[in-house]
């Protein structure tokens, strides 16, 4: 973990380091067997992947943009410690003062995870920072804007908090006869998900208005985890590539009124599986991006809103974390809701993506209906852009911030029907 400034360009500069090395390697040694030069890169593929992991959760941290950071075992409490004041914008020093200490005393503690420290000292850390005894860090903000998860393995997972009642009415758990609940959930998440998906390795990144249910969302990434399996194993997705070129036939769908319907076709033909899956109580999901254990990235939506724009740019949204952040040594799964909540860096790279794929920006700014905001002129516009009249609508009812104008436009009551699994009765 990365705790000051400092520290993070040693990183940098280390990581810089790293990639000369992993060029280099093999190039010298032209008689050396493959095998062993393989397993030299792979130890430094593996090392650059983390040191980038660390510079981009204090990068998070650091922009003030997530408001809660949770641990489930009391062995990370020193991290969370660290988080909180990494996101509080305190500097070593900073603390120090807090807590009449010398800086060097803070460096020695975080440099050591806290070994050397008392009880007492680890509480009057813990009210300094704000940390509760649940080994969470959240900010005295009024309305979230993010949060981690993080879980240091399936073992310290609480499975009783899991909402085995909804899980089974839904028809995603079976609890036997002889079986207790907590054994049915576990089992259901280990074979359906896997372990590592409670682990640092797949540390959950949400984007939301107010702190979700942290075992709500792993529930319901174990369902969707499940049904992406499914078309897998059927050999209904094509190898992935990380080419985004055909993003514009994607848009193009937009036109159409069965456009949704045809959605996981194009995403399978490119290696991606699409999973529509209404959200659990206790979150409030628009979509998600993850990679599935074989390797292929996985996109999901909630459909939590029954309108076209709001369909196309959280597909779009989660397409973008698929291209941008999902090969590139983050380790999140991501988590979002739509609604209008602060942006951290990341989301912000996702949002930007997706509008300009829905809309170049080159051709968004001739846009008439920008300015005349009627019906005529967006559909004007659509028609010339080759998309749907929804996707105009809805970028600018979301520039301008208003809600209230051009709802006959955006798609209401139009994507849910489209798709057989959502339950219509609901």
């Amino acid at each position: 973990m990365i705790f000051s400034d400092r520290q993070f360009g040693v990183t940098q500069a280390e990581i810089t380091k790293l990639k000369q090395s992993l060029e280099s390697t093999g190039k010298e040694t032209a008689l050396a067997e493959a095998w062993v030069v393989e397993l030299q890169r792979d130890a430094l593929r593996s090392q650059i992947s983390e040191m980038e992991a660390d510079l981009t959760e204090y990068q998070l941290l650091k922009s003030g943009k997530l408001s809660l950071t949770k641990n489930s075992s009391l062995a990370e409490l020193p991290k969370v410690l660290i988080q909180a004041r990494i996101a509080q914008g305190l500097s070593q020093t900073d603390l120090a003062e807090r807590m009449k200490l010398k800086p060097q005393q803070i460096q020695r503690y975080e440099a050591t995870n806290y070994m050397g420290a008392s009880l007492a000292r680890l509480i009057e850390l813990a009210e300094v920072l704000g940390v509760k005894i649940s080994e969470a860090y959240e900010s005295d903000k009024p309305a979230a804007s993010g949060a981690i998860f993080s879980w240091a393995g399936a073992t310290e997972v609480m499975w009783s908090r899991f909402p085995a009642k909804e899980m089974v009415r839904r028809g995603w758990l079976n609890i036997g006869a002889h079986q207790s609940t907590v054994e049915a959930v576990r089992e259901y998440f280990l074979s359906r998900a896997g372990p590592q998906f409670a682990s640092a390795l797949h540390k959950k990144k949400v984007r939301a208005g107010s702190v979700p249910n942290e075992f709500a969302l792993l529930a319901w990434q174990a369902r969707v985890l499940s049904c992406a399996k499914e078309a897998y194993d059927a050999c209904l997705l094509t190898p992935f590539e990380l080419n985004d070129s055909w993003l514009a036939e994607l848009a193009q769908l937009t036109a159409r009124k069965d456009g949704p319907s045809l959605v996981r076709g194009l995403l399978a033909q490119k290696g991606i599986a699409l999973v529509i899956e209404p959200h659990l109580s206790g979150t409030h999901l628009d979509g998600a991006a993850m990679m599935a254990e074989a390797g292929y990235p996985v996109v999901a939506l909630t459909l939590r809103h029954d309108r076209l724009d709001n369909f196309w740019f959280a597909l779009f949204h989660e397409i973008a974390h698929v291209y941008l952040h999902l090969f590139n040594s983050t380790r999140f799964d991501f988590f979002d809701e739509e609604d209008g909540v602060e942006l951290d860096p990341i989301e912000k790279e996702a949002d930007d993506f997706a509008v300009s794929r829905l809309i170049p920006d080159d051709k968004w700014q001739f846009c008439l209906s920008r300015f005349s905001l009627s019906a005529e002129s967006v559909r004007l516009d659509a028609k010339n852009l080759g998309i749907g009249a929804s996707i105009v609508a809805g970028r600018i009812r979301k520039e301008r911030n208003n809600y209230m104008i051009l709802n006959e436009l955006v798609g209401q009551k139009a994507v849910r029907s489209q798709f057989e699994e959502i339950d219509h009765g609901k």
